[in-house]
């Protein structure tokens, strides 16, 4: 569908034909968004603050906005319209989770116009971006909000215990009403800071069914490209050294356990990648676009929102990728095939997609036209699986360390949930000896089959098998052992 933030240049001094949704102007929409929050949030400070109830989730508050004014809202010139807020009680909570006060989540949202980003899915819907980077406000249908409504309790059940996270952070469900027509809106966090320039960013879902830029999308200033146009430009994958890999693909497995639970699929990795080998010839470029705001009392920023905290890194540049003095903006560091040093910015996005009748009858016919293992409509179950093992077997892999006589490790520390199911070792008892001198962390194994000589060693590693040849150091009597049989 369509991604969080796409990092498109707002240069201004460019002008091109205003957006519209469901028949609205684009700027109409805005405005009415930061008159509405402006008021709801700041008529929430006057409530006393509580533990959230169940009720709360489902509590939706109302305030007409006249053009005139009134005596609770300010005149403005845009049509009339109601502004409803969904959940009042249970956001403020969830914001404070985030450690984001009241006055911060309004500067951020109305002291300044909000930014309008180009959306390269398929949705239609409008994405904005407030001035100082923090927060993504995107249009949604109907089915989503409902969707979501469905989905708070349980998910920020889930938010509240694993705060780091990949999953998107909803912090606010409003609606629009003006002229018969709903416009439905959430407030998230950024996934892709325009402070950063993003030298190539992907959406990904593991599939590979018409999974190619568009040629229209090709033509943009700031294209995002998808699974074909990954598996081109990077073969090889991308680079991490072995902590942060294990604790990226750790916060994939849970959150893919999540999003299944709930019987989500059709989901994206955002990942926008920023080569800092391009860094000096970028920064003249981006330092003239993108001004600090110095005004910002505090310069608070959301807690757990960027990519290194969100996958519970060690919050180091790691196997000496990144100089410690860099400002890295909280990306991961990594590198690519190529050995470029590279800051990763990542977040899987779109989950307001429930695998309802619609999606199973969408792929059962396209699943008797073409290979329905490779559409991106699945039933969640099959798309957890299959994204987690595109993200761990093409996309993400371990740097090896150098001076080691190990290959790399290319099977994670915890396996995701597609090889947790497959996994399996075997090992025929009659054909294995073990040394009474080997050290507690490794075990020695000795054959004597047919085809290896009777001193061959094996040695078991961290899920790897290494064979050495030494002096004959025990003699193994039964000529009749059955060869080593291991299967990883």
């Amino acid at each position: 569908m369509s991604s969080a933030a796409e990092n498109e240049d707002a240069a201004p001094g460019k002008q091109s034909e205003e957006k519209t949704y469901k028949k609205t102007a684009s700027s109409a929409i805005k405005g009415a968004i930061q008159l509405g929050i402006g008021y709801t949030v700041g008529n929430l400070t006057s409530k006393p603050e509580r533990d959230v109830l169940m009720q709360d989730f489902y509590v939706v508050e109302s305030v007409f906005l006249p053009s005139e004014g009134s005596n609770l809202t300010p005149a403005h010139h845009y049509p009339d319209f109601r502004f409803k807020t969904y959940a009042p009680l249970a956001f403020r909570y969830f914001r404070e989770l985030f450690g984001i006060k009241p006055d911060d989540y309004l500067y951020s949202i109305c002291s300044e116009p909000l930014i309008e980003l180009s959306n390269p899915g398929a949705s239609g819907s409008l994405f904005f971006v407030t001035s100082d980077d923090e927060f993504i406000i995107k249009t949604v249908q109907h089915k989503e909000a409902e969707f979501l409504q469905k989905l708070l309790p349980g998910y920020y059940m889930n938010l509240n215990q694993n705060p780091r996270t990949l999953l998107p952070k909803f912090y606010g469900l409003y609606c629009m009403q003006s002229g018969g027509i709903n416009i439905r809106i959430v407030v998230m966090n950024n996934v892709l800071p325009r402070s950063m320039r993003m030298h190539f960013t992907y959406d990904l879902k593991g599939s590979t069914y018409k999974r190619r830029a568009s040629r229209k999308e090709r033509e943009k200033s700031n294209p995002t490209f998808k699974d074909l146009d990954f598996l081109q430009d990077m073969h090889e994958g991308l680079y991490f050294d072995t902590e942060t890999y294990n604790a990226l693909m750790k916060t994939l497995q849970r959150d893919c356990r999540v999003l299944e639970s709930f019987k989500i699929m059709d989901y994206s990795l955002l990942l926008g990648i920023h080569i800092l080998d391009h860094s000096l010839k970028d920064k003249e470029e981006e330092s003239s676009q993108n001004v600090p705001d110095a005004k910002r009392p505090g310069m608070q920023k959301v807690l757990y929102s960027t990519a290194m905290e969100s996958i519970q890194g060690p919050g180091k540049s790691g196997d000496g990728i990144i100089a410690e003095n860099a400002d890295t903006m909280g990306g991961i560091p990594a590198k690519s095939h190529k050995g470029e040093k590279l800051l990763l910015f990542m977040g899987i996005i779109d989950i307001l997609q429930s695998y309802r009748l619609m999606k199973k009858l969408e792929h059962s016919w396209k699943a008797l036209v073409y290979d329905g293992d490779t559409v991106s409509v699945h039933r969640p179950s099959f798309y957890a699986d299959r994204f987690l093992k595109f993200m761990n077997s093409r996309v993400f892999k371990k740097i090896q360390a150098l001076g080691s006589r190990h290959r790399p490790d290319l099977v994670p520390s915890t396996p995701s949930l597609f090889e947790a199911a497959s996994l399996a070792t075997t090992i025929s008892s009659s054909s294995l000896y073990v040394s009474e001198h080997c050290p507690q962390d490794r075990t020695t194994l000795y054959s004597n089959s047919k085809g290896l000589p009777s001193s061959s060693t094996f040695t078991l590693e961290e899920g790897t098998i290494y064979l050495t040849a030494e002096p004959n150091a025990m003699e193994v009597q039964d000529d009749s052992a059955s060869v080593l049989d291991v299967y990883l």
